[in-house]
């Protein structure tokens, strides 16, 4: 019995993955069509005589242009989740004053933030703290997350980056006062290429894969990330980091 009921387990966790890498593979097809269709519609239109159009042409290069930027975003993407989902993600783990990090990423999104009139607060009781840990990726992990915050956050908003520091290890969150999500879509949003409002994100440029890569790099340190948030209230997104023991 135990042995027909291990099978059966077998099948489905099978029936499970088939049906995950079907998704998967639908959503990478939808996400890459949109690009290269809009380009084969610019290249098409300059070919059959908008490029002697100097009130047209400039105009479909910079579309096309853009369209291709899009498409490498997804593909450089794509290849992160694949090396952070297999053996080959090597973390390089040293130890470094993440407030100087919190610091530069802030510069980084400084223009991006004041076009939407947002207020970046990093609240901190300390000047510095030492963690161990990879800071190419913890980068990213920021840029994604601080990223979205903007994106999703409303204008005159603020954005506020906490660290509390603990005796072996620091929190660190991420807080917004945007659109929030609902409790249904909870639960996926760390899913690839899941999205909370589709047509929203995709204006706004998003691959759909940023928080996939924030979980695996997070998980990569052995370490857990957790989400909180309301609609029309805003998210907390928050994680811990090991300090570092010198």
């Amino acid at each position: 019995m135990k042995k027909k009921l291990s099978e059966e387990q077998e099948i489905l966790a099978l029936k499970r993955a088939a049906k995950y890498r079907r998704e998967f593979l639908g959503n990478v097809s939808h996400e890459l069509k949109t690009p290269i269709f809009n380009i084969q519609g610019y290249i098409h239109t300059l070919i059959d005589g908008a490029l002697e159009d100097p009130n047209v042409n400039k105009k479909y290069l910079l579309r096309t242009s853009k369209s291709i930027d899009r498409l490498i975003s997804i593909i450089e993407d794509l290849e992160i989740l694949a090396k952070l989902e297999s053996d080959e993600l090597e973390l390089d783990l040293t130890d470094w004053d993440f407030i100087d990090l919190a610091k530069e990423v802030f510069d980084f999104f400084e223009i991006k933030a004041s076009e939407k009139n947002i207020t970046l607060v990093l609240d901190a009781k300390v000047d510095s703290l030492f963690i161990n840990a990879d800071k190419e990726k913890i980068n990213q992990v920021l840029l994604n997350l601080i990223s979205n915050s903007i994106k999703y956050g409303r204008d005159g908003g603020r954005v506020i980056l906490r660290v509390e520091k603990g005796v072996k290890n620091s929190n660190i969150q991420i807080q917004d006062d945007g659109i929030g999500i609902s409790m249904e879509n909870m639960t996926r949003v760390f899913e690839r290429f899941y999205r909370v409002d589709k047509g929203r994100s995709r204006l706004q440029g998003g691959t759909g894969l940023g928080l996939a890569i924030v979980k695996h790099i997070i998980e990569a340190h052995n370490e857990l990330i957790d989400i909180k948030s309301e609609v029309d209230k805003g998210t907390t997104i928050s994680f811990n980091m090991k300090n570092s023991i010198t």
